[in-house]
């Protein structure tokens, strides 16, 4: 529907995946996905809330939006969910966010193996799965929208696997 609204109108849709999100496959291809530009690309989930609630707290001349809250506390606050069944929580198949973009972080931005993740005081079993998810879809990330870059490992320009590679670090 969005994009059919886009084609009609001539405007880009947006789509909205984070990166830490993309990461794990958290973004739907044809659902959250579908757009032609995608600003948080490159942006972890606990970036894109802090980035928020900095946007409530400030306004700038050259800001095109106006000044006080613009991005509503209880969406910011809300548990975060793909909303593919009721009462779904992303926490009930992820670790919290927090945890999620630190272990991303040593993954992505560190190059860091599943043992130095683990030594840095993170469960094994949820290292290994969250490079497994990793791994797994990057097939999505090759359908992604651009966007841009704001870290040393942006998914596509920096970081790509081929997506039928069945290699792991196994230490």
């Amino acid at each position: 529907m969005l994009m059919a609204l886009s084609n009609k109108f001539g405007e880009m849709l947006l789509t909205t995946g984070n990166k830490s999100e993309v990461a794990v496959g958290y973004a739907t291809i044809y659902g959250d996905m579908a757009g032609g530009y995608n600003p948080l690309k490159d942006l972890y989930k606990m970036r894109v809330f802090e980035t928020c609630r900095w946007r409530n707290a400030n306004h700038r001349d050259w800001m095109k939006g106006p000044e006080g809250e613009v991005i509503p506390v209880r969406v910011i606050e809300k548990a975060p969910s793909a909303e593919l069944r009721e009462d779904q929580k992303d926490e009930d198949s992820l670790p919290p966010y927090k945890v999620l973009d630190a272990i991303l972080e040593r993954l992505i931005e560190g190059d860091q193996s599943v043992a130095e993740i683990v030594a840095a005081g993170f469960d094994k079993a949820t290292v290994k799965k969250i490079e497994h998810l990793v791994y797994i879809s990057e097939y999505k990330r090759f359908q992604s929208a651009p966007g841009p870059r704001l870290s040393q490992k942006a998914f596509w320009l920096d970081r790509r696997y081929p997506i039928v590679n069945r290699w792991r670090d196994e230490s």
